[in-house]
């Protein structure tokens, strides 16, 4: 009876292994929410700002050399997402530079610095990706490309469809950037900081 008891274990254990398996090697639930992926494509430092209120202007070229070629000081270029962008900051109903206008975005929260950093980033994760709370010495600004993006900050939740935009907060303002849609967010990230301080830093809400 021992034996056949013994026999009987090790079948429905044999039975089970395949289940089990199964069990190990289904995703967690962090990793089945999937990473909020941040991503620098293209910065500059320049030593002073165009005067009066800023906005960022985004255009689309044919080719990265066209827009690379149409930049000007206060102006970055990439490829993303298989088109070619380029970023300027300046005034208001500025001149295009040759490209097709996509958005305005602005005003840009105002910062003053001994160097600024120009940066362009991609965010991007599948629905309830999310950032760490966090804070910038400048301005985030964001163009959504797909999807819906949320930002928490102490004055509360915004969310942005795909196709708007979004200006951004204070220096030092701490936040929370995620995915708050059904669908994959891709976004495009502008910034304006303070070259002399850290980029990102840890913060709290209050």
């Amino acid at each position: 009876m021992k034996l056949r008891a013994c026999g009987a274990r090790r079948v429905v254990l044999f039975a089970l292994l395949p289940c089990l398996t199964a069990l190990l090697l289904l995703p967690s639930t962090v990793d089945a929410q999937g990473k909020f992926v941040v991503t620098a494509i293209t910065e500059k430092k320049i030593k002073q700002l165009p005067a009066g209120p800023l906005y960022w202007e985004i255009e689309n070229f044919p080719t990265l050399a066209q827009a690379q070629a149409a930049a000007s000081e206060t102006s970055l270029a990439a490829e993303v997402r298989g088109k070619v962008w380029l970023f300027t900051l300046g005034p208001k109903n500025g001149p295009t530079h040759g490209g097709t206008k996509i958005a305005e975005i602005g005003p840009i929260p105002p910062i003053t610095a001994p160097e600024y950093l120009l940066r362009i980033n991609t965010g991007h994760g599948p629905p309830g990706a999310k950032t760490s709370v966090h804070m910038h010495p400048g301005a985030e600004t964001f163009y959504v490309l797909t999807g819906q993006l949320g930002q928490k900050t102490p004055h509360g939740v915004n969310h942005v469809d795909a196709g708007q935009s979004m200006p951004g907060h204070s220096p030092g303002m701490a936040m929370q950037v995620f995915n708050s849609g059904t669908s994959d967010l891709n976004t495009l990230v502008m910034f304006v900081v303070d070259a002399t301080k850290p980029f990102s830093s840890p913060a709290k809400f209050e």
